[in-house]
Protein backbone atom coordinates (compact mmCIF):
# COMPACT_ATOMS: atom_id res chain seq x y z
CA UNK A 1 0.00 0.00 0.00
CA UNK A 2 1.35 3.84 -0.48
CA UNK A 3 3.19 5.13 2.41
CA UNK A 4 2.60 8.51 4.03
CA UNK A 5 5.54 10.23 4.99
CA UNK A 6 5.16 11.03 8.29
CA UNK A 7 7.98 14.42 8.02
CA UNK A 8 6.68 15.10 4.35
CA UNK A 9 3.29 16.14 2.78
CA UNK A 10 3.44 13.28 0.66
CA UNK A 11 2.54 9.93 -0.03
CA UNK A 12 4.47 7.61 -1.91
CA UNK A 13 4.35 4.65 -4.34
CA UNK A 14 6.11 2.27 -2.05
CA UNK A 15 6.14 -0.72 -0.08
CA UNK A 16 7.75 -3.44 1.35
CA UNK A 17 6.36 -7.24 1.83
CA UNK A 18 8.05 -8.70 4.04
CA UNK A 19 6.45 -12.72 3.49
CA UNK A 20 5.43 -12.08 -0.47
CA UNK A 21 2.32 -14.42 -1.75
CA UNK A 22 3.23 -14.22 -5.13
CA UNK A 23 -0.71 -13.41 -5.56
CA UNK A 24 -0.46 -9.58 -6.73
CA UNK A 25 2.94 -9.65 -8.60
CA UNK A 26 3.65 -7.62 -10.31
CA UNK A 27 1.93 -4.51 -8.38
CA UNK A 28 0.11 -2.31 -10.83
CA UNK A 29 1.81 1.03 -11.81
CA UNK A 30 5.35 -0.47 -9.86
CA UNK A 31 8.55 -1.60 -10.57
CA UNK A 32 9.02 -4.88 -7.53
CA UNK A 33 12.28 -6.13 -6.78
CA UNK A 34 12.28 -9.74 -5.45
CA UNK A 35 14.55 -11.41 -3.04
CA UNK A 36 13.80 -15.34 -2.73
CA UNK A 37 15.60 -16.62 0.63
CA UNK A 38 14.06 -19.92 0.55
CA UNK A 39 12.32 -22.98 -1.57
CA UNK A 40 11.43 -23.22 -5.15
CA UNK A 41 8.94 -22.61 -7.20
CA UNK A 42 7.76 -23.10 -10.79
CA UNK A 43 5.72 -20.19 -12.87
CA UNK A 44 5.37 -18.73 -16.34
CA UNK A 45 6.73 -15.56 -16.95
CA UNK A 46 5.60 -13.46 -19.76
CA UNK A 47 4.76 -16.96 -21.41
CA UNK A 48 7.76 -18.45 -20.65
CA UNK A 49 8.43 -21.16 -18.00
CA UNK A 50 10.38 -20.09 -15.08
CA UNK A 51 12.23 -21.95 -12.18
CA UNK A 52 12.97 -20.06 -8.96
CA UNK A 53 15.12 -21.78 -6.89
CA UNK A 54 16.98 -19.60 -3.70
CA UNK A 55 18.72 -17.88 -3.66
CA UNK A 56 18.06 -15.60 -6.32
CA UNK A 57 16.50 -12.48 -7.00
CA UNK A 58 14.51 -10.83 -9.70
CA UNK A 59 13.19 -7.98 -11.07
CA UNK A 60 9.26 -6.83 -12.46
CA UNK A 61 7.79 -3.77 -14.07
CA UNK A 62 4.12 -3.44 -14.36
CA UNK A 63 4.11 -4.77 -18.06
CA UNK A 64 5.14 -8.25 -17.30
CA UNK A 65 3.02 -11.16 -17.16
CA UNK A 66 3.87 -13.39 -14.26
CA UNK A 67 2.06 -16.21 -12.49
CA UNK A 68 3.66 -19.11 -10.08
CA UNK A 69 2.21 -22.53 -10.36
CA UNK A 70 3.87 -24.52 -8.08
CA UNK A 71 6.03 -23.85 -5.14
CA UNK A 72 7.72 -25.62 -2.26
CA UNK A 73 8.42 -24.29 1.16
CA UNK A 74 9.20 -20.47 -1.03
CA UNK A 75 9.99 -17.24 0.90
CA UNK A 76 10.50 -13.83 -0.60
CA UNK A 77 10.60 -10.22 0.16
CA UNK A 78 9.41 -7.60 -2.06
CA UNK A 79 9.80 -3.89 -2.37
CA UNK A 80 7.81 -2.38 -4.90
CA UNK A 81 8.13 1.35 -5.73
CA UNK A 82 6.34 3.40 -8.29
CA UNK A 83 7.82 4.29 -11.92
CA UNK A 84 8.44 7.98 -11.20
CA UNK A 85 9.86 6.77 -7.31
CA UNK A 86 13.39 8.29 -8.09
CA UNK A 87 11.47 11.43 -9.18
CA UNK A 88 10.17 12.11 -6.22
CA UNK A 89 13.56 13.25 -4.25
CA UNK A 90 14.91 16.61 -4.23
CA UNK A 91 17.88 16.74 -6.17
CA UNK A 92 20.03 18.26 -3.09
CA UNK A 93 18.88 14.85 -1.47
CA UNK A 94 20.16 12.92 -3.73
CA UNK A 95 22.47 13.26 -6.98
CA UNK A 96 22.70 9.78 -8.23
CA UNK A 97 19.14 9.42 -9.53
CA UNK A 98 19.43 6.89 -12.45
CA UNK A 99 18.65 7.47 -16.29
CA UNK A 100 17.48 3.65 -16.78
CA UNK A 101 16.57 1.02 -14.87
CA UNK A 102 17.80 -1.68 -17.11
CA UNK A 103 17.54 -4.61 -15.09
CA UNK A 104 13.72 -4.19 -15.38
CA UNK A 105 13.80 -4.61 -19.30
CA UNK A 106 13.83 -7.91 -21.40
CA UNK A 107 15.40 -8.81 -23.82
CA UNK A 108 16.22 -12.53 -24.86
CA UNK A 109 19.30 -12.29 -22.24
CA UNK A 110 17.83 -10.12 -19.43
CA UNK A 111 15.03 -12.73 -17.72
CA UNK A 112 15.05 -10.84 -14.89
CA UNK A 113 16.32 -13.02 -13.17
CA UNK A 114 19.67 -13.52 -10.90
CA UNK A 115 20.99 -17.14 -9.47
CA UNK A 116 23.03 -15.31 -5.81
CA UNK A 117 26.01 -16.44 -4.79
CA UNK A 118 27.03 -16.35 -1.70
CA UNK A 119 28.48 -13.08 -1.54
CA UNK A 120 26.07 -11.23 -3.28
CA UNK A 121 23.29 -12.64 -1.45
CA UNK A 122 24.83 -12.03 1.56
CA UNK A 123 24.59 -8.27 1.11
CA UNK A 124 21.21 -8.73 -0.90
CA UNK A 125 20.05 -9.72 2.22
CA UNK A 126 21.34 -6.68 4.71
CA UNK A 127 20.51 -4.14 2.02
CA UNK A 128 16.28 -5.88 1.96
CA UNK A 129 16.85 -5.94 5.95
CA UNK A 130 17.44 -2.53 6.23
CA UNK A 131 14.74 -1.21 2.89
CA UNK A 132 12.03 -3.50 5.25
CA UNK A 133 12.93 -1.63 8.16
CA UNK A 134 12.68 1.87 6.78
CA UNK A 135 9.40 1.65 5.28
CA UNK A 136 8.14 0.45 8.37
CA UNK A 137 9.75 2.64 11.02
CA UNK A 138 10.34 5.87 9.01
CA UNK A 139 13.12 6.53 11.69
CA UNK A 140 14.01 10.34 10.40
CA UNK A 141 13.49 12.40 7.96
CA UNK A 142 15.91 11.19 5.64
CA UNK A 143 14.64 7.58 5.70
CA UNK A 144 13.35 7.84 2.04
CA UNK A 145 16.90 9.05 1.05
CA UNK A 146 18.44 6.18 2.56
CA UNK A 147 15.92 3.79 0.59
CA UNK A 148 16.96 5.35 -2.61
CA UNK A 149 20.38 5.14 -1.73
CA UNK A 150 19.79 1.03 -0.88
CA UNK A 151 17.99 0.64 -3.93
CA UNK A 152 19.94 2.46 -6.21
CA UNK A 153 22.58 0.17 -4.52
CA UNK A 154 20.60 -3.01 -5.45
CA UNK A 155 19.84 -1.95 -8.89
CA UNK A 156 23.57 -1.17 -9.66
CA UNK A 157 24.79 -4.69 -8.10
CA UNK A 158 22.34 -6.58 -9.99
CA UNK A 159 22.87 -4.38 -13.51
CA UNK A 160 27.09 -5.79 -12.78
CA UNK A 161 26.04 -9.58 -12.50
CA UNK A 162 23.22 -8.62 -15.93
CA UNK A 163 26.46 -7.55 -17.63
CA UNK A 164 28.42 -10.76 -16.48
CA UNK A 165 25.65 -12.66 -17.85
CA UNK A 166 25.17 -11.00 -21.51
CA UNK A 167 27.99 -13.07 -22.67
CA UNK A 168 28.73 -15.59 -20.47
CA UNK A 169 28.45 -19.06 -22.72
CA UNK A 170 26.96 -20.79 -19.62
CA UNK A 171 24.35 -18.26 -19.21
CA UNK A 172 23.47 -18.03 -22.59
CA UNK A 173 22.97 -21.32 -22.61
CA UNK A 174 21.32 -21.98 -19.83
CA UNK A 175 18.53 -18.97 -20.63
CA UNK A 176 18.21 -21.04 -23.85
CA UNK A 177 17.61 -24.11 -21.69
CA UNK A 178 15.15 -23.03 -19.51
CA UNK A 179 12.64 -21.34 -22.27
CA UNK A 180 13.27 -24.18 -24.59
CA UNK A 181 13.64 -27.41 -22.50
CA UNK A 182 10.07 -29.28 -23.46
CA UNK A 183 11.31 -29.02 -27.70
CA UNK A 184 13.84 -31.06 -29.10
CA UNK A 185 17.25 -29.74 -28.26
CA UNK A 186 20.82 -30.59 -30.11
CA UNK A 187 24.47 -29.85 -28.45
CA UNK A 188 25.38 -28.48 -31.52
CA UNK A 189 22.36 -25.96 -30.90
CA UNK A 190 23.56 -24.93 -27.32
CA UNK A 191 26.89 -24.85 -29.23
CA UNK A 192 25.17 -22.02 -31.07
CA UNK A 193 23.80 -19.94 -28.85
CA UNK A 194 27.08 -20.22 -26.46
CA UNK A 195 29.20 -19.06 -29.68
CA UNK A 196 31.33 -21.88 -28.62
CA UNK A 197 32.42 -25.51 -29.54
CA UNK A 198 31.63 -28.52 -27.93
CA UNK A 199 34.58 -28.92 -26.02
CA UNK A 200 34.79 -25.53 -24.08
CA UNK A 201 31.09 -25.36 -23.44
CA UNK A 202 31.17 -28.94 -22.16
CA UNK A 203 34.42 -27.78 -19.78
CA UNK A 204 32.37 -24.79 -18.64
CA UNK A 205 29.34 -26.71 -17.45
CA UNK A 206 31.48 -29.26 -15.74
CA UNK A 207 33.62 -26.60 -13.87
CA UNK A 208 30.50 -25.20 -12.70
CA UNK A 209 27.73 -27.76 -12.09
CA UNK A 210 30.00 -30.92 -12.51
CA UNK A 211 28.09 -32.30 -15.56
CA UNK A 212 28.04 -31.56 -19.48
CA UNK A 213 25.27 -29.24 -21.31
CA UNK A 214 23.33 -32.22 -22.19
CA UNK A 215 23.50 -33.93 -18.66
CA UNK A 216 22.50 -30.45 -17.13
CA UNK A 217 19.41 -30.16 -19.67
CA UNK A 218 18.58 -34.08 -18.68
CA UNK A 219 18.33 -33.12 -15.05
CA UNK A 220 16.41 -29.68 -15.68
CA UNK A 221 13.78 -31.79 -17.42
CA UNK A 222 13.36 -34.31 -14.61
CA UNK A 223 13.78 -32.20 -11.97
CA UNK A 224 10.31 -30.11 -13.62
CA UNK A 225 8.70 -33.30 -14.45
CA UNK A 226 8.86 -34.01 -10.99
CA UNK A 227 6.81 -31.18 -9.80
CA UNK A 228 4.60 -32.06 -12.29
CA UNK A 229 4.23 -35.34 -10.99
CA UNK A 230 3.56 -33.68 -7.61
CA UNK A 231 1.26 -31.00 -8.64
CA UNK A 232 -0.59 -32.57 -11.65
CA UNK A 233 -2.46 -35.65 -12.53
CA UNK A 234 -1.00 -35.44 -15.76
CA UNK A 235 -0.08 -38.58 -17.33
CA UNK A 236 3.09 -39.87 -18.04
CA UNK A 237 3.10 -39.89 -21.88
CA UNK A 238 1.98 -36.60 -21.63
CA UNK A 239 4.75 -35.28 -19.10
CA UNK A 240 7.41 -37.06 -21.44
CA UNK A 241 6.08 -34.74 -24.16
CA UNK A 242 5.85 -31.40 -21.90
CA UNK A 243 9.47 -31.62 -20.23
CA UNK A 244 10.80 -32.62 -23.64
CA UNK A 245 10.97 -36.67 -23.85
CA UNK A 246 10.40 -37.63 -27.08
CA UNK A 247 9.15 -41.12 -25.86
CA UNK A 248 7.97 -41.87 -22.38
CA UNK A 249 9.17 -45.27 -22.02
CA UNK A 250 12.78 -43.30 -22.03
CA UNK A 251 11.38 -40.85 -19.83
CA UNK A 252 9.91 -43.68 -17.45
CA UNK A 253 13.77 -44.89 -17.87
CA UNK A 254 15.80 -42.16 -17.26
CA UNK A 255 13.29 -40.74 -14.46
CA UNK A 256 13.63 -44.59 -12.31
CA UNK A 257 17.67 -44.03 -12.82
CA UNK A 258 17.69 -40.79 -11.39
CA UNK A 259 14.95 -41.29 -8.45
CA UNK A 260 15.61 -44.38 -7.83
CA UNK A 261 11.80 -44.87 -8.19
CA UNK A 262 9.44 -45.13 -10.95
CA UNK A 263 7.46 -42.06 -12.22
CA UNK A 264 3.93 -43.29 -10.83
CA UNK A 265 5.63 -44.11 -6.90
CA UNK A 266 7.35 -41.31 -6.70
CA UNK A 267 4.00 -39.89 -7.19
CA UNK A 268 2.08 -41.47 -5.06
CA UNK A 269 4.79 -40.60 -2.13
CA UNK A 270 4.88 -36.92 -2.91
CA UNK A 271 1.71 -36.19 -3.28
CA UNK A 272 1.09 -38.29 0.26
CA UNK A 273 3.80 -36.00 2.00
CA UNK A 274 1.52 -33.08 0.55
CA UNK A 275 -1.86 -34.43 1.67
CA UNK A 276 0.17 -34.88 5.07
CA UNK A 277 1.76 -31.53 5.41
CA UNK A 278 -2.12 -30.06 4.35
CA UNK A 279 -3.34 -32.15 7.39
CA UNK A 280 -0.97 -30.40 9.56
CA UNK A 281 -1.62 -27.16 8.83
CA UNK A 282 -5.71 -27.97 9.21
Amino acid sequence: MPQNDRYRNRILELDFEANESFRQLPYTDRFSLVLVTDGSATGILNDQTVMITAPCAFCLSDRDNFIVNNSEHIAAQTLSFSTDFFGAVNKKEDENIPTGLSVFQRNDINTGFFLLDKTVYGKLWEWFFILGTEVFAQSDSLWVCRIKKYLLQIIGMLADLYREQENDPVNLTLNHIYTNYFKKITLDELCRQAHINRVSLNKMFRNRYDCTAMEYLNKYRLNMAEKILTYTRMNLNEIAHATGFEYDTYFIRQFTRWKGMSPTKFRGISQHNILGEANLIL
